[in-house]
């Protein structure tokens, strides 16, 4: 009798056994049905090769100096690796490259300072914990120095043509300073000054040559990384659909000379609400426009149709 209990136990735990590997395997639903299925199924974890004729604005990156190819290779491997983020800047990237590519040429900076933009501040309109904000994480001081509007209500460092342009001031005045666009960016994350003593101090005259502060020592690598893999998504395993993709949103523009008093009705007048106008004017800090002074703004407007 004993025998048959210890038969009938164990019959129940394989059946309860297969019912828990069964509820494992997750039925397609009614949203992923006729959905454009996953181009890879698998995960796996891979070294990677290096890749040849790394550059930065034409400038070549010596990976024949050994601790060169390993910061690279450090860089390349925490970009691919943390798949979540990086899936997501190639989101926005489709959102807002479009946006920032004319804007470089409009101020005669190479292309590659896109991917500065986005090794700054993910294209997401947060300040840091250290008081930068914008597209271009400019602090207070610096912006205002380089003549942005920063107050209470309105911040034109969330301004992205208007920021764009101060970038590339700051950047060209570091390469006349420096000789290299590499150094320029690097100058972009430690100060032209700071960049300038170390260079000094060590009689050197190139980034790959300077020992940097440990956040600037990985800043231009992690730029390159973020060119190579954005430039080459299925080399690194990121798999998506152009329909996956965030999409640029065309607007035009309205001139504003006056106060505005309340922008939730002012954004009704043009069939958007009041979070819509914020989205595409992130600089606008308040409700309201005070402008006592009656400048020129420009605020953006999404053309009709994108928003229902």
């Amino acid at each position: 009798m004993q025998i048959l209990k210890n038969i009938l136990a164990g019959i129940g735990l394989v059946c309860i056994s297969g019912l828990f590997i069964f509820s494992m395997q997750k039925a397609p639903s009614d949203e992923t049905i006729g959905k454009e299925s996953p181009i890879v199924n698998n995960y796996n974890v891979y070294a990677l090769e290096m890749p040849e004729g790394l550059n930065f604005a034409g400038e070549p990156v010596p990976l024949e100096d050994p601790d060169v190819y390993e910061r690279m290779d450090r860089e390349l491997l925490v970009n691919t690796y943390w798949q979540s983020n990086g899936l997501l800047l190639f989101k926005r990237s489709q959102k807002y490259f479009p946006i920032i590519e004319p804007l470089l040429e409009k101020y005669d900076l190479p292309d590659d300072f896109k991917f500065l933009a986005l090794a700054e501040s993910g294209f997401i309109d947060e300040t840091s914990s250290a008081g930068a904000a914008g597209m271009w994480h400019f602090m207070r001081d610096t912006g205002k120095e380089y003549g942005l509007e920063i107050n209470k209500n309105v911040d034109e460092r969330y301004h992205i043509e208007k920021s764009t342009k101060v970038a590339a001031e700051y950047l060209k005045k570091a390469r006349e300073r420096f000789g290299t666009w590499t150094l320029a960016a690097a100058s972009y994350n430690a100060g032209i000054y700071g960049v300038a003593k170390r260079l000094k101090a060590q009689q050197v005259d190139s980034y790959y040559d300077a020992l940097l502060p440990d956040e600037t020592e990985r800043y231009v690598f992690r730029i390159l990384a973020l060119k190579e893999i954005l430039n080459n998504p299925s080399k690194y395993g990121f798999n998506f659909n152009k329909s996956d993709l965030y999409n640029h949103i065309p607007t035009y523009t309205v001139d504003v000379d006056t106060a505005v008093t309340d922008f939730s009705q002012f954004a009704k007048q043009f069939g958007i609400n009041y979070k819509i106008l914020k989205i595409h004017n992130p600089w606008l800090r308040e409700g309201h426009l005070n402008n006592k002074s009656r400048k020129l703004y420009q605020i953006e407007i999404p053309k009709e149709g994108y928003y229902k």
